[in-house]
């Protein structure tokens, strides 16, 4: 599901802020030739590191699962909020919340920073929020290409390439729990469901997570080929003839992978709500999120037939916009802080 881009914050004052830090803080990379890097099991590692400021930090990752046109691995990004007290150096590890965007965003990474509050809200957790790229449409898969490559592989990528880059050099520890909006929302309750016990907890804002249910096979096929992949199928194959490897890529035929893992679904029903700008033309969002609605229904349905607790906030009026997000995140904290072990 496509995001609706909906406000970006900006100031003099924080355009000053930005520049001064990109003066105090040099390339963490330069910094700590001395001492080894972090690299993942396959190879990937950072090669570039950007202080922001005293909280963000923008990391460079050279990966093998997201190889270029030529086969070469290539590069991708994430985005670092830290805790106060926060060294590579220090003697602790902190737990992690993996923050997923959604779709069709050119900002993907830096989405959650420059459309929410969030660095503000988590000044106070002690938890390191992790931001990573995942593509215009990559649906934090790892894609079919029709039996010829399994490239590009998101899941690789995020769950152990960036986790094992950030535990052996940015003193992330193991306890995580992950959340996401529309096509995050997604991606968190498909990671979660098929790497049982990663995540202590997952949250889905406006999501799809049904994907068999109509119209999302079809929405989905058509968003890609939207983003300039013109072959139906390449993602995972046909929903029809190859329902198996679907049904694999679907959070609600995975219920059962998702016991012990606290859960958190949320959406609106597309109509305009509380936050919405009253002036605002109807958009494609309202649409989205209302079928949003419907599909998360289908799968908290299941989860409590099958006697898997979770908690919901289907919150009536509400469109598919940064706002409702920056409020779920917020609703969603307790349960994600317990899957964090706070």
């Amino acid at each position: 599901m496509k995001p609706v881009r909906q406000r970006r914050r900006f100031s003099v004052t924080a355009l000053a802020a930005g520049m001064l830090a990109a003066a105090v803080f040099p390339v963490a990379g330069h910094e700590a030739a001395a001492a080894p890097a972090a690299v993942a099991d396959d190879g990937a590692k950072v090669v570039d590191e950007i202080r922001i400021d005293e909280r963000t930090v923008d990391l460079k990752i050279q990966t093998p699962a997201l190889p270029d046109l030529l086969g070469k691995p290539g590069t991708a990004m994430v985005r670092l909020l830290v805790p106060s007290g926060w060294s590579k150096d220090a003697t602790r590890t902190w737990p992690v919340l993996y923050l997923l965007h959604g779709c069709c965003d050119a900002r993907e990474y830096k989405s959650w920073t420059e459309y929410t509050d969030v660095k503000e809200f988590t000044a106070d957790k002690q938890a390191i929020i992790v931001m990573p790229s995942a593509g215009a449409i990559g649906m934090y898969s790892q894609w079919w290409n029709y039996g010829l490559s399994d490239k590009p592989d998101w899941p690789t990528f995020h769950t152990t390439e960036v986790r094992q880059i950030l535990e052996r050099g940015y003193r992330a520890g193991t306890k995580r729990s992950i959340a996401g909006l529309s096509m995050g929302a997604y991606g968190a309750m498909e990671y979660a469901s098929r790497f049982p016990g990663m995540f202590g907890a997952a949250a889905a804002y406006s999501g799809a997570l049904n994907v068999l249910l109509p119209p999302i096979p079809e929405v989905t096929q058509m968003n890609i080929i939207a983003q300039g992949i013109f072959l139906w199928g390449i993602l995972w194959g046909d929903p029809w003839s190859q329902r198996a490897r679907w049904m694999d890529h679907n959070p609600y035929d995975k219920v059962d992978k998702l016991r012990g893992t606290r859960l958190y679904v949320s959406a609106g029903d597309g109509n305009p709500g509380p936050i919405d700008d009253p002036n605002a033309p109807p958009i494609a969002g309202n649409l989205l999120e209302g079928m949003a609605l419907g599909n998360s229904k289908t799968f908290t349905d299941k989860l409590r037939s099958s006697g898997i607790p979770v908690t919901t906030d289907y919150y009536g009026a509400g469109t598919h916009t940064w706002p409702y997000w920056e409020r779920a995140l917020k609703r969603s904290w307790p349960v994600l802080a317990s899957g964090m072990g706070s």
